[in-house]
Parts: structure tokens; C-alpha cells; sequence
């Protein structure tokens, strides 16, 4: 058996895809890259794709799966949107590694009036309301080319996700890991998503031995709230789930673009449906629908 395996071309995801290959390796099943350009890597806006910004980094992989052209597609699970693709299954959710965000300076401080670089809106809004002394710079590009941009003076911090850095191999020299009250992390973020085609049997069952439970239940929790919140586009909006002996354990956060206004939720639930119902209700109730009404197109 020889798996073709889509993912995009960046050398993240490139990093991310040999992840998925050394350990079906590891357990006998071969497996080639078919890197492919998606509508982000050339970049395009969020309108050229109905999924809005996170559909711009996976249509183009996901319409290969089901053309039959790669038998299995490796994401970051932030870039998926709330719903899989009709004939898509997530088959496997690799074991997670961290899901902070990681603030990166040029000399290890974060003075006011510094600009801080990024183009997630969830990021701004968050940066924002815990520091109203800063700027916020957008910022675009691979984590090479925004390391760069932050030597050159383009701005004086940046903020990464940890599990790219980690996955990359690479330890800037003043970085430092955000607390959840700092930064909640977007919807998946450091969990990889490895995905079939649903009537394709023999690839999901081989893909069994990669699945870690607890890290699709936190998957499954963080991916079910943004359902309910209207997600698909990129939300300011941040969740962060973890199996607990109880069941699963959930922080969120809804914010205004310019962090002035949010709603916060902090739950514990039996299961990872649950956690998503009860995390939207209260976010609900704290005006978290009228928040991110503001920001749907």
C-alpha cells in the first residue's frame, strides 16, 4: 500500500505532511508528497472562495481528494472550516502539540507604542484589549518571511503560533509562550487533521493507528463551537479544549476587532458536544452573537 499525500507547499505544511509520512512509515505504509498550490499561497482575498479565509487553504487539496488524484490530505486543523466537505472524513487527528500562540520580539520586550505584526483578526482583537498601548501592524507571509520582516523594522514583535515553530525546528531568540488569559488560540490550532475520502475504507482503516482520541475530542469541541458561532470564515474567535478525568474542559473568547468589547467562557462538559453547546450559550449570553454579527460578510 502506498499512500499519495496532498498538502500544500509551505515549509510548514511540508514539515507538517512528513510528520503524517514518517509515522505511517514507522508502521509500514509507504507514502508520497503531492504538493499543491491552494488560493491563499497565491494570495488570494477571502472573497474568491465561498468558505471564506480558512477555505482559501484547503478547497484546491480537499477537491483533489475527492478527485481521486492524492488518497489523503494533511491540514493544520485551524485552517479547516466548521464543517467537513460532503465525502470528506477526518480519518485521523495525530496526537496535538501546543496549541498557544508565542509572542516574538526584537529585544525580548513589548514597550508601549510598539507595533506588533499579524493578520488574524482574533490575534489583534486579543493583543488589543490586554494591550491598548500598542499598535497592531498587519503582517503577512510565512513564519520565515514575518521573522524577517520583524529584523528589518518592519514592526517591533510578532505573534506565532508555538506549533509551527515547533514543527519547524525553530526557537527565535526572544520568544515566550501566551498564557490562555493573554491569548486563547484559534480553533485547532497545533493539531494536524488527516483526511479521506469517506467511502474509502481500506485508507481510513489504515489511518486507525494515527487517531489520538483525546486530541479529537478537544478537535471535535473547539470545531463544534465555532459551528454554532457561524464559523467557516476567520472569527475573532479563540477555543481551546483539553480532556480532563471528567470529561473535557473549555476556554473561549469572542471579541470585537479592536478588542473593546468580548464575551468569555470558561466550561467544563462530559463530552465534546456538550462542551461546544454549553461554551455557545454562554458566550451567547455575554453578547458574543452581536460581537461577531459585526464581523460575519
Amino acid at each position: 500500500m502506498k499512500l499519495r499525500i496532498g498538502t500544500r507547499g509551505s515549509r510548514l505544511a511540508l514539515a507538517q505532511a512528513n510528520e503524517v509520512a514518517a509515522q505511517l512509515h514507522a508502521d509500514g505504509i509507504e507514502s508520497e508528497l503531492l504538493p499543491i498550490t491552494t488560493s491563499g499561497d497565491r494570495g488570494a482575498g477571502p472573497s474568491s472562495d465561498p468558505a471564506g479565509v480558512k477555505g482559501l487553504f484547503v478547497t484546491e487539496i480537499v477537491r483533489a481528494l475527492l478527485d481521486g488524484v492524492v488518497d489523503i490530505a494533511v491540514h493544520s486543523a485551524k485552517d479547516l472550516p466548521a464543517a467537513d466537505e460532503e465525502g470528506i472524513v477526518i480519518a485521523a487527528v495525530p496526537e496535538r502539540v501546543s496549541a498557544l500562540d508565542v509572542l516574538v520580539t526584537r529585544d525580548g520586550e513589548l514597550r508601549s507604542g510598539a507595533r506588533v505584526g499579524t493578520s488574524s483578526v482574533r490575534r489583534r482583537a486579543q493583543v488589543l484589549r490586554n494591550r491598548p498601548d500598542v499598535t497592531v501592524k498587519d503582517l503577512r507571509g510565512n513564519v520565515d518571511t514575518r521573522v524577517r520582516k520583524l529584523a528589518d523594522g518592519e514592526a517591533e514583535a510578532l505573534i506565532l503560533a508555538a506549533a509551527g515553530l515547533l514543527r519547524l525546528g525553530f526557537v527565535p531568540e526572544h520568544a515566550a509562550p501566551m498564557s490562555l488569559t493573554e491569548m486563547v488560540p484559534a480553533p485547532g490550532q497545533g493539531c494536524l487533521a488527516v483526511q479521506a475520502r469517506a467511502n474509502d475504507a481500506t485508507t481510513i482503516d489504515a489511518l486507525a493507528f494515527l487517531d489520538h482520541p483525546p486530541s479529537r475530542d478537544a478537535l471535535e469541541a473547539e470545531r463544534g463551537l465555532m459551528a454554532r458561532l457561524g464559523g467557516g470564515c476567520a472569527l475573532p474567535l479563540g477555543a481551546f479544549a483539553e480532556p480532563t478525568d471528567a470529561g473535557i474542559r473549555m476556554v473561549a473568547i469572542a471579541l470585537t476587532p479592536d478588542g473593546g468589547r468580548f464575551a468569555r467562557a470558561e466550561i467544563e462538559a462530559a463530552t465534546p458536544t456538550e462542551a461546544a453547546e454549553i461554551a455557545a450559550l454562554d458566550l451567547s449570553a455575554g453578547g458574543a452573537d452581536d460581537i461577531l454579527g459585526l464581523v460575519r460578510p
